[in-house]
């Protein structure tokens, strides 16, 4: 393995903090880190060869750890997305059919597989919005609509992508899937049986102490072991990685495990999986086909339709609709996952790519619009002060 081109990666991946820090947080630290590898690589300088076997492995690993982590923070325990649970669904049910249709307009106008392009158009992004909406505070009935239907989206959509992906292989793909999902049931079964053993408690608390990370230890294992199986029955890793994450999330973990994915996923591989993913687009290919550059735009613009259209039926303002139109693990992933399999070329995915960059400044200008709704309106100015008019008020 090539430490110094290791090293390479790790440092591009920093443009992804800087640039965010430097925009106060409005672009997502994501956005960077794929720039840098389109910068650094086939769209480039060239530097970054994605194909080597090193690089390949890690970009793998990366992607199981981004499932695994998006899975991880899908709200489940919130309580507030119960109360708003029904909005959500009907968001979702509306947002579907517009995705299909709006998916077979993008095919007709501009080629490529209609369903991946509905997956993607109806997926939300619960890894940027949500952090949106704790950041800004908005709690809105609307909001927490919102939060539900994105948080469904995001779910449908991933477990969506490896049937769209490879229709002629949707069945086998499917028992694949179906296998996997089985075990992650028997997973999440075991962990809660085992959960409050004696045994378990005192390794745990033995672990907590002496910084043995058994929680983080264990999460991997069934991850990467549960990775293997997908790769063995022919399901996505995708499928593995997330079910592990919900398992996790479900169960409830520590704190601390929380802060030791954080470092194992968002200090090393993930960083990594998006800075190679950016060095495996050609974004060249947008300025030598046109349909390319008719495809970005028409995805922009309807996944913005989409979802203002879907707010707009629930009776949500269209600024919950921007924010929901946030998109990031599902077009990574189709990227991730089409690429290799010829679902479609360098430049639709290219396409792809743009229309996600895209809905992420939707995001950003939805939650900035809901955050100037919910702020208290400004006081009327002060009269003059006219010290003869208050001496005559006091006679």
């Amino acid at each position: 393995m090539d430490l110094g081109l290791v090293a390479l990666v790790f440092l591009a991946a920093l443009l992804g903090p800087a640039l965010s820090l430097l925009a106060r947080g409005a672009i997502p630290v994501v956005v960077g880190q794929l720039l840098a590898g389109v910068v650094l690589g086939r769209t480039g300088l060239r530097v970054i060869d994605p194909a080597k076997s090193d690089l390949e492995l890690l970009y793998t690993l990366g992607f199981a750890t981004l499932m695994f982590t998006v899975g991880m923070h899908v709200p489940l325990h919130d309580r507030r997305l119960r109360t708003a649970l029904r909005t959500g669904l009907v968001a979702v049910a509306v947002a579907v059919p517009l995705a299909v249709g709006a998916g077979l307009a993008a095919h007709a106008l501009a080629g490529g597989p209609a369903l991946v392009y509905a997956v993607v158009l109806v997926s939300s992004s619960a890894a940027v919005a949500l952090p949106v909406i704790d950041e800004t505070g908005l709690s809105s009935p609307a909001v927490l609509a919102a939060m539900t239907w994105i948080t469904i989206a995001d779910i449908l959509a991933t477990i969506a992508i490896p049937l769209v992906i490879t229709p002629s292989r949707a069945g086998h793909a499917a028992i694949g899937a179906l296998i996997v999902s089985v075990l992650v049931a028997a997973v999440f079964g075991v962990a809660r049986l085992l959960r409050h053993a004696e045994w378990v408690h005192h390794a745990r608390k033995e672990g907590k102490h002496r910084g043995w990370a058994i929680d983080l230890r264990l999460s991997v294992v069934v991850l990467f072991g549960l990775s293997w199986i997908a790769q063995k029955v022919g399901a996505s890793l995708l499928v593995a990685g997330f079910g592990t994450g919900l398992v996790v999330g479900a169960i409830g973990g520590p704190k601390r495990l929380s802060r030791e994915v954080l470092g194992l996923g968002q200090g090393f591989l993930v960083p990594l999986f998006f800075v190679l993913l950016g060095a495996r687009l050609d974004l060249r290919a947008l300025g030598h086909d046109h349909r390319a550059v008719v495809l970005a735009v028409l995805l922009s613009a309807l996944a913005v339709a989409v979802h203002v259209l879907a707010a707009v039926v629930i009776r949500a303002p269209a600024s919950v609709g921007l924010l929901a139109t946030a998109q990031v693990g599902v077009p990574a992933a189709v990227i991730a996952l089409g690429l290799p399999a010829h679902a479609f070329d360098q430049g639709q995915a290219a396409a792809i790519f743009c229309a996600a960059l895209v809905s992420i400044a939707a995001c950003a200008v939805g939650a900035a619009l809901l955050r100037g709704a919910a702020l208290p309106p400004a006081a009327p100015p002060a009269a003059p002060y006219d010290a003869g008019r208050l001496e005559a008020q006091t006679r």
